[in-house]
């Protein structure tokens, strides 16, 4: 019996024709997130049409993201910047119950955005851009007005949310901020009634290790292509 793809399957696609449509631009055959959001983008399928139609959506002056459970070939037209592999885990039980001693954690908005986008651009957790911040909640922790680390959400399905932009300045590490937040991440979304899921680049030994340790689990293997014209 047939039955239809999970939303995980294709995430970049799920997104965009799903909770976060009001973000996405393009038509039918091909979606791009809003550039001030990040790069990523999703044909239809694999057809001639939706592939040409995705092309047309690489900017001139960057790369476009696709993000796939089967490699992806590359559009006519463009050529390739980068490819990854992408370890998917879902939370699987209850969220972690907070610890003693862990750090005050407060929420993150507008008058924050040039702060996370440095912390950003330091720590690389994943594409950042100007709008990014407002994917939804985030969250930091701060000590003597520094912002030391965040974390928060992007990509949502029916019933679930993507921890996101999980970063800690070097100087910072060691501590337990990102489990901290991202425990308080957790926490966020189970009590909004979503399942909290993420990406992982698939050699991050270190990252997995502490997703495994938060109650995340292996779901499947997405593959990254990066493309530009």
């Amino acid at each position: 019996m047939n039955t239809a793809p999970h939303p995980l399957d294709r995430p970049i696609w799920s997104m965009l024709t799903g909770r976060q449509a009001h973000l996405a631009e393009g038509d039918t055959m091909a979606l791009r997130l809003d550039r001030g959001y990040g790069p990523f983008g999703a044909a239809a399928d694999r057809g001639e049409t939706a592939q040409a139609a995705l092309a047309a959506l690489v900017p001139d002056d960057g790369a476009l993201w696709i993000v796939e459970h089967e490699p992806w070939p590359l559009p006519p037209g463009t050529r390739e910047v980068k490819r990854a592999v992408l370890t998917q885990m879902v939370a699987e039980g209850p969220p972690p119950a907070p610890r003693s001693g862990d750090p005050a954690i407060v929420p993150l908005g507008d008058t924050d955005a040039d702060e996370m986008a440095a912390l950003a651009e330091h720590a690389q957790p994943g594409p950042w851009g100007p709008k990014t911040h407002l994917y939804g909640p985030f969250f930091g922790i701060r000590e003597r007005g520094r912002l030391l680390a965040m974390a928060g959400q992007r990509m949502l399905m029916p019933g679930m949310a993507e921890v996101s932009g999980v970063a800690t300045w070097a100087d910072c590490r060691g501590r337990g901020f990102a489990r901290a937040l991202i425990g308080h991440v957790m926490r966020e979304m189970v009590a909004r009634g979503e399942r909290p899921f993420l990406h992982s680049y698939a050699d991050n030994a270190g990252a997995i290790g502490l997703y495994e340790s938060l109650g995340f689990r292996t779901r499947l293997h997405n593959h990254v292509l990066a493309i530009a014209k």
